[in-house]
């Protein structure tokens, strides 16, 4: 059976993840994810992530999850632009997460990038998710 929506599918095994003090979680991999997981891992709300093989073609990645004191560093995790209800952004109307506490990830004609990387590059694009 096909997922509709696997990016969805990847922030809540995130966020179940860290309501259980996990600290790896897996999903099952793509180009899209693991462009996601380089922002998150760049932006440093995530430790890393780790690309596995499984055979027969199918890979699964590894997130390892990043905590401070015992609390996740990821407060909130949201998905904005849904299967049914694509959501694009110019780069004037790009979204400020939390008055610029947070960012908003993007999927740009240059890659996936967060908010302030596209202010940087002058694009918009379709806004992913937002993460506090």
């Amino acid at each position: 059976m096909s997922m509709s929506d696997p990016l969805a599918d990847m922030l809540t095994r995130i966020r179940n993840g860290q309501m259980a003090n996990k600290p790896v979680v897996t999903a099952p991999s793509s180009k899209l994810r693991e462009n996601v997981l380089e922002v998150l891992r760049r932006e440093g709300y995530i430790r890393g992530f780790e690309p596995l093989e499984l055979g027969g073609g199918k890979r699964d990645v590894s997130i390892q999850l990043k905590y401070t004191n015992g609390e996740p560093v990821i407060r909130e995790l949201k998905r904005v632009s849904k299967p049914g209800r694509r959501i694009y952004a110019g780069v004037r109307e790009l979204p400020q997460v939390f008055n610029g506490l947070g960012i908003a990830i993007l999927s740009t004609p240059r890659g996936v990038m967060s908010d302030a990387e596209a202010r940087e590059q002058h694009v918009g694009g379709e806004v992913l998710c937002t993460v506090f």
